[in-house]
This record gives structure tokens, C-alpha cells and sequence, in this order.
């Protein structure tokens, strides 16, 4: 049996515990595993050699578990693998067993195999993306509120179940038109289509499905919110396009992204206040600019190879520079929003916690570190909550607008 040793240079770096199945040149030996704690992996020599492997990410609040195949070299040193191949999968982790059993991943991977594939080609394993589309409606729902009154609870569970199910037909959609670049790229080479794990036509179907269904939450609401609603499925479609011919991908993703600033509150309201929307609409599309050109960092080498664009590539080494010029703009828009709504005191409050997370996450950031800009991803579901408790403490304590009393 051949002995394996990660090679030691190369970019790619896993912070966490990973188990591979352990190979051999053309197949696993099934049985034998090993584990390797802070590891380098993937990187192209002439003496590397493809491996099928598991790989068992855990991440704050999340546990992800991928199928798919890595690069490796052989080495006749047996005292690495003697070492790793002594060590035990289900070695000790921060990670709490009944944390694991409550996340989305571990959701995916209890359900049938036959399902899995389309789980996590609609990413319900990874739900930070339902998050970051859903807070923008959360805030504008909040905003439109009643004053003195909570948020519409049913407004927000059908905003929830949209949320859920167009991040999912983005990704499928992203997925179909990416499939040639994202089997080039280690990250993203064992997503369903790209692996080959679900087809094109199946996923297509499969979008199909998911349209479908969020046609159903959509027709729930008014008229106006039904157009503006369907008005955004052309930017969902055309913004996978976008990174293969211009450097701000990201800002179009922000434009499909916050479009539940401008719908949560014509749901409500039944139509838009633009004097509140349209300062929301533009303080999303800046925070989304924040989050996903961190995000991008951490693709920007493989990106480079093979042709794709990004603002992470755009700005370089100026990138704190430009994050902190679109966290000055989304403070700006976030103040309007709340005097031209006549949020309270509360409001203020929540948006210098958020003013604080943004000052935290751009200073401390390693753009050149994927686990770190991954790390700082995924914290911004935490400033979009913060702000939207803040909105609606604000909301309560807001004076009830008293009504004539008719004879």
C-alpha cells in the first residue's frame, strides 16, 4: 500500500480536520482512512495523482461534507503516513455533536442519496446565501411596519420561503452557466453539474421546480409586489454573465440580491416609498459589495487562470480601501432610510453596532487567507440581524398613530 504525503507548497490550505478515503492510482481501497489536522492540499507537480476523497468541513455554526477529488504526490517516506493513518476520523472537535446534528449540512447528508445532489446544488447545505438575501426583506418589512407593532409574521415566513427557494434556482442557474469553469477551480469542482453528479437537463428541470413554487409565494402578494417581483427574475439570470465580461460582478449581484428592499415593503405597504426604498436598495447593494468581494478572494487565483472577473481582482491590494468607501455609503443610505421612515432611537443604536462589525471586519481582514475571508463571509448574517432587531425595537417604540372616532 503506497504512503502519501500532502504537498507542501501550494495555496490551497484546509484549517480544519479533513478525512480522505485513502487511494491508490486508480481507485480507493475502501476501509482505510486518514486524517490530517491544518493541512496544504492541491497543488499541480508532475508527480501528483488524482484521489477520490471525502472532505468534512466544519466552520462556525456549519459542518459541510463534499464528495469529490484532489490532487496529491507520493512519497516514500512512511513516517507521514504511518502518523496520519494512525489517527482517528472521529478524533475530538470543537464542534458539538448536537450542533452538528441541527445543521443544514448534516440535514443534507441524513437525506436520501438520490436527493443530496440537488440539496446541495440549491446550497441548502451552505444557508449563509439565504440568509444574505433574505435580511434586506427582513429590514424593509420591519421598516414598514405598523408603528408601535412587531414586523408581519406571515410576510416574513413567505419572504423566508422565497428567499430559500430563488437563492436556490440562482444557484442552479450560476451552476449550469458555470459548469466548464467551476471544474478548473478545487473549491467549487465537486459542486453537482460540474462533478457530474446532475446533468444539465436534470438541473434544468430541476430550476424549473423551483421557479414554480416561488411563482406560488410570489402570487400571494399584491399586484404591484407580483410585478416588481417578476421584474427581477431577468437580473437573476443574466449575473452569471456578468464575471465573464466585466470586473464588478458583484455589483450586479447586489442589484438581484437587495431587491427585497424594494418588495418587502410594497407587500406591506402596497406599494413603494422610495423616499425609504430606494436608500435601503442602495445600502444593500454597497453591503453586498462589502461581503462578496471578501468573498471573491478567496477564488482570485483561479479566477485569474481561467478568465474570470471580479472586483477582488479589480481592486488588489486596495481592497480594505474600497470596503471601507462602501461601508461609509451603505452608513449613509442606512441613516436616510431611518430618518425618512422616523425610526427611534433604537434604529441609531442597531446601525452603530453595524457601523462597528463593518469597521471590525474590514480592518482585521486577511484578503490573501480564504479562511479567514470565508470567516468574515459568513459574520454578516450577524450585522444583518443586528440591524433588523434594531429596526424593530425601534418600531415598538414608536407611538402608536391614533385614529378619528367615528359616530
Amino acid at each position: 500500500m503506497a504512503t502519501l504525503r500532502l504537498v507542501a507548497q501550494c495555496r490551497w490550505k484546509i484549517p480544519v480536520r479533513t478525512s480522505f478515503t485513502y487511494p491508490t492510482l486508480t481507485h480507493r481501497i475502501e476501509g482505510a482512512q486518514l486524517t490530517i489536522t491544518g493541512v496544504q492540499a492541491a497543488c499541480q507537480k508532475d508527480c501528483d495523482f488524482q484521489a477520490h476523497f471525502v472532505r468534512t468541513r466544519f466552520l462556525p455554526g456549519t459542518e459541510q461534507t463534499v464528495h469529490g477529488k484532489g490532487l496529491f504526490s507520493r512519497s516514500a517516506c512512511a513516517a507521514h503516513g504511518t502518523s496520519l493513518l494512525s489517527r482517528s476520523t472521529s478524533a475530538a472537535h470543537g464542534t458539538s455533536l448536537f450542533s452538528r446534528c441541527l445543521s443544514a449540512a448534516a440535514f443534507v447528508n441524513s437525506a436520501p442519496s438520490s436527493m443530496q445532489p440537488y440539496l446541495r446544488l440549491m446550497r441548502l447545505d451552505k444557508p449563509i446565501g439565504t440568509w444574505l438575501l433574505f435580511l434586506p426583506c427582513t429590514w424593509s418589512i420591519g421598516l414598514a411596519a405598523d408603528p408601535g407593532c412587531l414586523p408581519d409574521l406571515s410576510v416574513l415566513a413567505l419572504f423566508g420561503t422565497g428567499s430559500l427557494l430563488m437563492r436556490g434556482a440562482g444557484c442552479t442557474i450560476n451552476d449550469m452557466w458555470d459548469k466548464d469553469f467551476d471544474k478548473k477551480v478545487f473549491r467549487t469542482a465537486t459542486r453537482p453539474i460540474a462533478s457530474g453528479e446532475i446533468s444539465r437537463f436534470q438541473a434544468l428541470v430541476f430550476l424549473g421546480g423551483q421557479l414554480s413554487f416561488a411563482l406560488c409565494v410570489l402570487l400571494c402578494l399584491n399586484y404591484y409586489s407580483i410585478f416588481l417581483g417578476a421584474a427581477s427574475l431577468a437580473l437573476v439570470v443574466t449575473y452569471p454573465v456578468m464575471k465573464r465580461i466585466t470586473y464588478w460582478p458583484q455589483l450586479m449581484l447586489g442589484l438581484t440580491f437587495n431587491w427585497g428592499a424594494l418588495l418587502g415593503w410594497s407587500a406591506v405597504m402596497g406599494s413603494c416609498d422610495w423616499s425609504v426604498c430606494l436608500p435601503l436598495y442602495f445600502s444593500g447593494v454597497m453591503w453586498t459589495l462589502i461581503y462578496d468581494t471578501i468573498y471573491a478572494h478567496q477564488d482570485k487565483e483561479d479566477d485569474v487562470r481561467i478568465g474570470v472577473k471580479s472586483t477582488a481582482l479589480r481592486f488588489g491590494e486596495q481592497t480594505k480601501l474600497w470596503l471601507s468607501g462602501f461601508s461609509v455609503a451603505m452608513m449613509a443610505g442606512l441613516t436616510l432610510a431611518g430618518l425618512n421612515a422616523e425610526q427611534t432611537l433604537p434604529y441609531y443604536a442597531g446601525l452603530s453596532a453595524v457601523g462597528l462589525h463593518l469597521t471590525h471586519q474590514i480592518s482585521t481582514l486577511d484578503i490573501n487567507k480564504s479562511e479567514d475571508c470565508w470567516k468574515k463571509f459568513a459574520s454578516n448574517r450577524n450585522l444583518g440581524l443586528t440591524l433588523f432587531f434594531g429596526i424593530v425595537i425601534s418600531n415598538l417604540m414608536k407611538k402608536k398613530e391614533g385614529k378619528p372616532i367615528e359616530n
